[in-house]
């Protein structure tokens, strides 16, 4: 998939993977995403998930990037579907992201946004300075993995051209619209074999599930972008998810 470049040098560009200043910035964003900077501002922990990080500090420190563009139908978000030979999350659709390297520093610090924009750049080609990030949600905890993600979000100041880059890492990446996201023909809850239920979208030929459908089912909501929808029409997930 190729997007349309931009001008360099806006302000707030993030930059990074060797260099530079890295940081949060809600200078000059879009309008439209007042109401997700408000929401990444005041959400508490527990309204985003029942599974926080473990009080002892266990667990292995993470991040992902929650990018929103604009694109021929409005504001959209980058994802990508994993490949289905890795032996985790395998052929599931996400945000961009992976665990913290020591050169990404302190993962109290500004590790996670360093972390996000070099894992988006190794997964999708992302260049991250055309990245401008605004904020963090608080840290949530991946129970099966064992993984304590902060989702970093980020605006598409100055859209690159993205794809896959590692086959073996990447099956695809893709944008979704916001707008075919709050469209309630296309939500429905999943219902895992070991009975936990949870939100879902299916969009772009994907079933959009587990931890990335909750953060967007989450941001939509404390948006106030969230449409009603039917929350009875289920999609049973394989006994191998």
């Amino acid at each position: 998939m190729t997007r349309a470049s931009g001008t360099r040098g806006t302000p707030g560009g993030a930059r990074d993977a060797q260099g530079a200043p890295v940081g949060l910035s809600k200078k000059g964003l879009p309008a439209w995403l007042d109401p997700v900077v408000h929401a990444v501002e005041t959400v508490e922990p527990l309204q985003l998930s029942r599974f926080l990080p473990p009080e002892d500090g266990a667990g292995r420190q993470s991040a992902v990037l929650v990018l929103f563009g604009e694109g021929g139908r409005g504001p959209e978000l980058l994802l990508m579907e994993r490949a289905t030979s890795l032996r985790s999350h395998a052929g599931q659709p996400s945000f961009p992201g992976g665990a913290l390297d020591p050169e990404d520093g302190d993962p109290q610090g500004d590790g996670p946004l360093r972390a996000a924009l070099r894992e988006a750049e190794e997964e999708t080609g992302l260049d991250p300075s055309g990245v401008q990030l605004f904020g963090a949600l608080p840290k949530l905890y991946i129970p099966v993995s064992g993984f304590v993600v902060t989702p970093v979000l980020g605006w598409w100041r100055e859209p690159t051209p993205v794809g896959v880059v590692d086959p073996n890492e990447t099956a695809r990446v893709f944008t979704v619209p916001v707008a075919d996201l709050t469209d309630p023909a296309h939500r429905a809850t999943t219902v895992h074999p070991s009975g936990h239920r949870g939100p879902a979208f299916l969009v772009e030929s994907a079933l959009v599930w587990g931890f990335t459908a909750g953060i967007i089912d989450r941001l939509l909501h404390f948006a106030g972008w969230e449409r009603p929808w039917d929350r009875g029409k289920q999609v049973p997930l394989d006994w191998r998810s």
